[in-house]
């Protein structure tokens, strides 16, 4: 940009003296579940050669894949653990706090509720009640709980006084369970993400960056077509407008996640973290 087009951005408005480049991209290793496995040394230099910082893992398969991380270039940051372990095995949990604490994470986080486990108010409450337990015994491990939301979670609750996240983040302390927000989740449950990050602020230490394809209709649950799911940028998501409110509320990671991918899973990787780049927030 000449001297010329700045003075013409600037009167515009449009440039800023303090654009920031992102950092700390990481990438959600489930987008990747069916090729990791077989040669996790491979995906990892992949990841880190498309200019991947960080990862979160899944529990489920790490011992298949712990000595490659361990070895590759990337930072083990958060971990996603098996929501029985909060819901139904706790005694199970103090033993996956431990080695995640041992390899190095400093997030776990409760990713999914099953349908037969959901409903309203009073269910949220409960399940509120078992976040801030097992965040008072991530706390003593040294490791900070998030929780990982899907679109149910944005059903408006009776009276008109929000919707179920709102019941789940007021009814947890903010000391032991932070929010791991899914954008596009959240827009397919009809929330603007920004509203979610500006009112949460300082709650949402982790956030999943994904796109969201065109003429998806609001719903409370995960039954979008395959091609909902889009690379960063290729979408209907404002995503620097929410990135940046993302800073703005405090947010350390971001995670590139795509549930579905329309090929090679690495391919969209590498797509959104190009997109990504080059954005100036």
């Amino acid at each position: 940009m000449n001297r010329r087009q700045m003075l013409a951005s600037l009167a515009a408005g449009s440039f800023s003296l303090h654009a920031r480049k992102m950092k700390n991209i990481g990438c959600q290793l489930y987008t990747l579940r069916s090729v990791i496995d077989a040669n996790p040394k491979a995906i990892f230099d992949q990841l880190d050669n498309a200019g991947y910082d960080e990862v979160e893992a899944v529990r489920g398969n790490l011992p298949k894949i712990w000595d490659a991380l361990k070895a590759s270039k990337l930072k083990p940051v958060s971990l996603h653990i098996d929501t029985a372990l909060f819901m139904k095995e706790q005694d199970k949990l103090d033993a996956a706090l431990d080695d995640a604490k041992a390899k190095g994470f400093k997030f776990v986080v409760c990713p999914y509720i099953a349908p037969s486990d959901r409903g309203g108010v009073e269910v949220i409450k409960k399940l509120a009640d078992t976040l801030n337990k097992a965040g008072a015994k991530c706390k003593a491990a040294g490791i900070h709980l998030c929780y990982h939301n899907h679109a149910f979670e944005f059903e408006p609750v009776p009276g008109g006084k929000g919707n179920l996240l709102d019941v789940l983040m007021t009814s947890t302390d903010p000391a032991l369970v932070g929010l791991e927000f899914d954008i596009m989740w959240g827009a397919v449950g009809g929330v603007d993400p920004v509203e979610v990050l500006q009112k949460y602020k300082g709650r949402v230490p982790l956030i999943h960056v994904k796109d969201l394809g065109p003429n998806i209709t609001v719903r409370y649950n995960e039954r979008v077509p395959k091609e909902a799911f889009k690379e960063a940028g290729a979408g209907v998501l404002e995503l620097p407008k929410i990135l940046k409110a993302a800073y703005a509320s405090g947010t350390k990671h971001f995670f590139v996640e795509q549930d579905q991918t329309p090929g090679d899973p690495m391919a969209s990787l590498k797509q959104s973290i190009a997109y990504l780049k080059k954005l100036e927030l």
